[in-house]
């Protein structure tokens, strides 16, 4: 497919080492941008992903940050822009969690709540704060947030997962808002990705029962690769010029049910 490149634009991706992040810093690069991996954990694996962009020909660099924490937002923005010059791209796949058993309320307490808040919201409000004198200056600023269908259904891994996911929904309607006219905010709201996330909370063998009952009850009989999400990142990101303020269910068809054809009841 023949693709305009941006061979002057640059992603800042958070979490963007591993998994659906590293997935999303690759299609950014194969766009065109240059791009900034943020990371946490994994810097081996950060190093890799820059030199997979670097392959692709565009420039790239990895930036420890804990984006719960301000000044480390503010320090890894000022990296990008003292290294390229600007962001045009704010990529928030930055997340935790913390596997619980959902009828057990006494599983989780404040303290937890607040951790997970620390990355999966506050992270990206410091992160877009950080980001937004720059984007305002491409012509295409955007910002593409994570949530989950889990802020739909009100199933997941822990009850404070859920909550933070629900408050990033309502946070990419306010930064639309507020960002408006110059930046485009919108949210990538995944399904069930065959990714590792659950592996070592429920082992191999559950985690292929999981992957088998989430395609028989989704209307495509499927679940997402990492790098079908990265693609509909990608499109809100550089291809959706007019689109702001959205959440973009990207599930298989999950939160939509089997296909009458497949149906169970049937």
């Amino acid at each position: 497919m023949n693709v305009t490149r941006n061979d002057n634009k640059v992603a800042l991706i958070t979490g963007g080492a591993t998994g659906i992040g590293a997935c999303c810093s690759r299609a950014m690069a194969q766009r065109g941008y240059n791009i900034v991996i943020n990371y946490f954990d994994y810097p081996e694996q950060a190093e890799k992903v820059v030199s997979e962009c670097e392959n692709l020909g565009v420039r790239a660099i990895a930036v420890y940050g804990d984006v719960s924490a301000d000044q480390e937002c503010r320090n890894v923005v000022a990296r990008a822009v003292e290294t390229f010059g600007g962001i045009d791209a704010l990529i928030c796949c930055a997340a935790t969690t913390q596997f619980t058993q959902l009828t057990d309320l006494e599983n989780q307490n404040s303290e937890d709540f607040l951790r997970i808040y620390g990355v999966n919201v506050i992270g990206i409000y410091q992160m877009a704060r950080a980001s937004a004198p720059y984007l305002k200056k491409s012509n295409n600023g955007a910002i593409v947030n994570f949530s989950s269908i889990a802020s739909q259904n009100g199933s997941g891994s822990s009850l404070g997962y859920i909550a933070s996911k629900g408050a990033v929904n309502s946070l990419s309607f306010a930064l639309a808002k507020m960002l408006a006219p110059n930046v485009r905010v919108n949210c990538v709201l995944p399904g069930f990705v065959n990714t590792n996330w659950f592996l070592d909370y429920v082992g191999q063998e559950r985690l292929d029962q999981i992957k088998g009952e989430f395609a028989q009850n989704s209307a495509l009989q499927d679940i997402c690769e990492p790098e079908e999400i990265a693609q509909a990142v990608v499109f809100l990101a550089i291809d959706a010029t007019k689109t702001t303020g959205q959440l973009l269910l990207s599930d298989a068809g999950s939160t939509l049910g089997p296909s009458i054809e497949y149906s169970p009841t049937n």
